[in-house]
């Protein structure tokens, strides 16, 4: 069997986050199918046996691409499609697995190259344009929600990463046996064929031990991530809890400026310590370095990839009482708290204070993960989509 992957990000780059396009590249490959991955220019080569990674020329002013829809972005898919043409002229894929709005192109050819489809939804591509604040075009957001439609109908198979993406799938007209929830919960160290050079600080040995009762949060610094709710939920627990610190992983640079104006205004610039953007490892180890990691997320009805890293990680989770969270989570495995500082606050404070309910919650979260999430579930979930595709069994 042979699959062409379309992921239209940087692959592989850290920045793009495209952690899910890996995993299920990687696990597909493990599974005895021939893939070819084309992706942009933009990003490191990563070493998965079996697949051959295609990418678009990295073109001279095209590169750090950020998160979500943007001009850039769009012109970039129009090489995208030109690549995407020429392969299907020059090889007999099986299927064709596209991420995020690769399957619009994909769908309109599907019906001349005769292949199966699956695609892979990350998100709502209408919601998406909202979220990142790129157009309130009615126009242009009722057209968006038409071609997710329309291809949701005509996909062969389509990935839900989380319950709300699975719920509109179905309410959208795909059958439940094409319908299959994967959630993005595979989170083993990425294989770069070289060590990247410059642009991610990514120093294994700049991990300080703490100097309190240390909180971490780790993601992008997208309004929609809360960062600034954090930081001033902060600043109200460290007048119960002076020896707190918090350190924050990730955000552009500009981005960072911005919160480092917020902890100045909200007097805690001396207790926030920013990273910036490193490695996935590097991330990982400040995660492990922390008494809590946090999740201050404002609004949003995707479950953020990282939770499932959080619930393995065997550390409190302090996260907002949002759809996006509770999904997965609930009273049982976090501190769930509203998006509000004062109730930040409250949660960061428990969760550093009350030693015994945080053993609880954190072992009921471990559990959470083992028996909903783990990777032999995630691989189990990934068989039977290539079976409802491609009902001829796979090699192992």
């Amino acid at each position: 069997m042979k699959a062409l992957v379309i992921s239209p990000q940087p692959f592989f780059s850290f920045r793009g986050t495209p952690f899910s396009v890996y995993y299920r590249t990687l696990v597909t490959a493990r599974m005895g199918v021939k893939v070819d991955l084309l992706t942009y220019g933009e990003g490191e080569d990563v070493d998965i046996p079996g697949v051959r990674i295609i990418r678009i020329p990295r073109l001279p002013g095209c590169h750090r691409i950020k998160v979500g829809p943007s001009l850039l972005k769009a012109f970039l898919d129009v090489f995208m499609i030109a690549w995407t043409v020429a392969l299907l002229l020059r090889s007999r894929y099986d299927l064709v697995h596209a991420h995020e709005e690769a399957v619009f192109w994909a769908r309109s050819l599907k019906p001349l190259f005769r292949f199966k489809l699956i695609y892979d939804m990350h998100s709502s591509l209408p919601q998406q344009l909202t979220n990142f604040h790129f157009t309130r075009s009615k126009l242009l957001i009722g057209l968006f929600a038409w071609l997710e439609k329309s291809v949701l109908r005509v996909s062969d198979a389509v990935i839900a990463i989380c319950p709300d993406l699975y719920d509109q799938a179905l309410k959208n007209g795909v059958e439940p046996k094409r319908a299959l929830l994967i959630e993005n919960s595979l989170f083993e160290p990425v294989r770069l064929k070289r060590s990247r050079k410059g642009g991610l600080a990514d120093d294994l040995e700049t991990v300080r031990p703490p100097s309190g009762p240390r909180i971490v949060y780790a993601g992008t610094f997208e309004p929609y991530q809360g960062v600034d709710l954090l930081i001033r939920g902060f600043a109200e627990a460290r007048q119960r809890r002076p020896d707190l610190e918090l350190v924050l992983v990730g955000g552009t640079p500009d981005q960072i400026r911005d919160m480092k104006k917020l902890a100045d205004e909200c007097e805690v610039d001396g207790s926030c310590l920013f990273v910036g953007q490193v490695s996935r490892e590097t991330a990982a180890k400040w995660l492990a370095s922390a008494n809590a990691v946090a999740s201050p997320r404002l609004h949003g009805t995707n479950t953020p990839l990282k939770l499932y890293e959080l619930l393995a990680a065997k550390k409190p989770i302090i996260a907002t009482n949002i759809w996006s969270h509770t999904q997965v989570l609930s009273p049982e495995v976090c501190f769930l708290v509203e998006p509000t500082p004062e109730s930040m606050a409250d949660g960061i404070v428990a969760a550093v204070s009350e030693l015994e309910r945080a053993r609880m919650v954190t072992s009921a979260a471990r559990r959470l993960y083992e028996e909903k999430y783990s990777p032999e579930i995630y691989q189990e979930r990934m068989r039977r989509l290539l079976d409802v595709v491609m009902p001829t069994p796979c090699a192992e």
